[in-house]
């Protein structure tokens, strides 16, 4: 990465604009030309450097349910567990830790019944029937953006 990638990546992770086109505003922020910045992100995408693109919501105020769980999950049973608990769209990060609990996931559904439901389908399908949910008693929101 140049510096150049360094700028678009600063500029997009903060700030993308919601225009009708996107990368020439990037690409006019960053001082190059628009079919330049198209093809850096690109790149940069295919790198595995920009994960994706996409707006972040707050789904409590939409009145969706969200939820921190963690599992106690066998050794055997991880690539299945995953798989399946990575299966629900309501799934938004899954890490494997060095813990008791050793699978630990975030989801996100429509309400409370749905969110339940899902949970108890996950321990249905992989048989690990250890999941805690640890819903939220007051969210701290933190900014996840690195300048580079």
């Amino acid at each position: 990465m140049d510096s150049i990638d360094k700028k678009i990546l600063n500029i997009i992770q903060r700030d993308f604009p919601v225009v009708e086109e996107p990368f020439k505003a990037v690409a006019a922020k960053a001082g190059i030309s628009e079919d330049e910045a198209f093809q850096r992100i690109k790149n940069l995408k295919e790198k595995g450097i920009i994960r994706r693109i996409g707006a972040v919501f707050d789904s409590k105020k939409m009145g969706y349910a969200s939820t921190l769980c963690a599992a106690k999950v066998p050794k055997e049973n991880l690539k299945q567990f995953v798989a399946v608990v990575n299966s629900y769209a309501g799934v938004t990060h899954n890490y494997r830790r060095s813990h008791e609990y050793n699978v630990w996931f975030t989801f996100i559904a429509a309400d409370e019944e749905t969110l339940k439901k899902s949970l108890g389908e996950i321990r249905d399908k992989t048989g690990v029937t250890d999941i805690i949910s640890m819903t939220a008693a007051q969210t701290f929101k933190i900014d996840a953006t690195f300048e580079l």
